[in-house]
């Protein structure tokens, strides 16, 4: 027997099967996290929308219309504490412990439902659930082609931050505003940037999991939570933007 006839790897081939075994291990950690938190602020905006005592905690209502018309103290610290949280995780990241990271994020998550429980209140259900399909399909497919393309998308992403920043002076100006027209359109830019960003990100997140490999530990964990944190931000943006499209009012 010849030293042919035996079947050796290339150590580059197996340097790139255990990249590609920690990359997935790494985005599953990340789809679980994320997962889980669009489960509990579903869940929460469902419960504070149909829940009468959740519902009065949080809006006060037109009495001509029975919809809310603005928001209670608690409804106020929904809308604004969730952008506490995600300064704390991201500049904390190294000083917060796995477990705080996720305590944190599930919270996070409760105060989002508490705040997008509106959409069950001015929406028709089966719009909502129309719109969140239409929400998903996009960003399963974006995600899918973010994780699987070798063309490096960091001038996109880049570019798209810029155009982020942009909207979010629009948005700030159009609160004074009330132009609807501008609003909708708003709506369309957001639905690009966003449909963009889930790409983006998810190629960030594969090439982390390809750097960090199959570590189990306390660091592993706390950056599987930010990035579930910054998928959920573009999926729940793109839900709004569309939502805004799309959606049919009661």
């Amino acid at each position: 027997m010849s030293i042919q006839d035996f079947n050796f790897q290339d150590p580059i081939d197996i340097q790139s099967a255990g990249r590609d075994v920690a990359a997935k291990s790494f985005v599953s950690r990340v789809f679980s996290w994320m997962f889980a938190g669009l489960m509990i602020t579903a869940v929460v905006a469902y419960l504070f929308a149909s829940v009468p005592s959740l519902n009065a905690s949080m809006y006060v209502q037109d009495p001509s219309t029975g919809l809310p018309a603005g928001f209670t103290g608690l409804g106020w610290f929904a809308v604004f504490a969730p952008l506490g949280l995600v300064l704390l995780m991201g500049y904390g990241m190294n000083k917060l412990s796995a477990m705080a990271m996720a305590g944190a994020f599930i919270l996070y998550s409760f105060l989002m439902g508490m705040s997008m429980s509106v959409v069950f209140l001015v929406y028709l259900p089966s719009s909502i659930y129309k719109v969140f399909f239409i929400t998903a399909a996009m960003f399963g497919t974006m995600a899918v082609l973010g994780y699987t393309t070798k063309t490096d998308l960091t001038k996109m992403g880049s570019f798209l931050y810029m155009a982020l920043f942009g909207v979010i002076i629009a948005s700030l100006i159009n609160f004074f505003t009330h132009s609807a027209q501008l609003d909708y359109i708003l709506s369309f830019v957001c639905v690009a940037i966003f449909t963009g960003l889930t790409a983006y990100k998810m190629q960030k997140i594969r090439q982390m999991g390809e750097q960090i490999g199959l570590n189990a530990d306390d660091t592993v964990g706390k950056m599987a939570i930010f990035g579930a944190l910054s998928l959920y931000l573009s999926f729940v943006n793109l839900f709004m933007a569309l939502l805004r499209i799309m959606g049919n009012r009661r």
